[in-house]
């Protein structure tokens, strides 16, 4: 099954051909790159669902009727913020996108927060949108914690500063064989793959 991710982040395309390939799932995932680029989406919805699904169909109006699109909308929800940035992640500061400047701002809203009130998770939802407007929807949640400061060098985005449940490290400091098992992603991704979409 060949899925056009609504995506031109490498890493987001990466990892889920990981996931897919560990799961022995017979799918092949390309970027929206391959196709030209995504298509202007106004991520407006103001829901995971309604973001991936906005991105998916964006994508999909601008290939051939018989392809699939899959779309990924993902966020860090922080309890002390009630649940931002949410569904604002990627932009949280500012409209640039900057995965430094978010975690930075972040560290700074979070500083004087005590450790029992630093409880966050992430959650990722995936929408695979196809031929006769069908749609798949899978969502995963990852719970835990935020450090007082970044640790570890691997991930993107927030993993230095969160510390899922069960651990003690940074999702930046577990490094991709554990993330890939744990994450919010990895949790969609697995719902996704017990769907068996390739079957229909």
């Amino acid at each position: 099954m060949l899925i056009h991710f609504a995506s031109g982040n490498a890493h987001k395309v990466a990892e889920l051909q990981l996931l897919a390939d560990a799961a022995h799932a017979p799918v092949r995932i390309v970027s929206a790159r391959d196709v030209g680029g995504m298509p202007p989406v106004v991520e407006d919805a103001g829901t995971f669902v309604g973001n991936a699904r906005k991105k998916a169909l964006a994508l999909r109006a601008k290939l051939p009727a018989d392809a699939w699109t899959l779309a990924d909308d993902s966020g860090l929800c922080v309890d002390a913020l009630d649940g931002g940035p949410g569904v604002e992640s990627a932009y949280y500061a500012g409209p640039q996108g900057d995965s430094a400047a978010n975690l930075a701002k972040l560290v700074t809203v979070m500083r004087d927060v005590p450790p029992e009130r630093r409880r966050a998770h992430f959650t990722c939802v995936l929408l695979l949108a196809g031929p006769d407007g069908r749609e798949l929807m899978c969502e995963g949640r990852c719970e835990g914690r935020l450090l007082v400061a970044p640790r570890g060098g691997q991930g993107f985005g927030y993993d230095p500063l969160f510390v899922p449940d069960g651990h003690e490290q940074s999702f930046a400091e577990l490094g991709e064989t554990v993330k890939n098992v744990i994450s919010h992603r990895a949790r969609a991704w697995a719902k996704f793959v017990a769907a068996r979409p390739w079957a229909t």
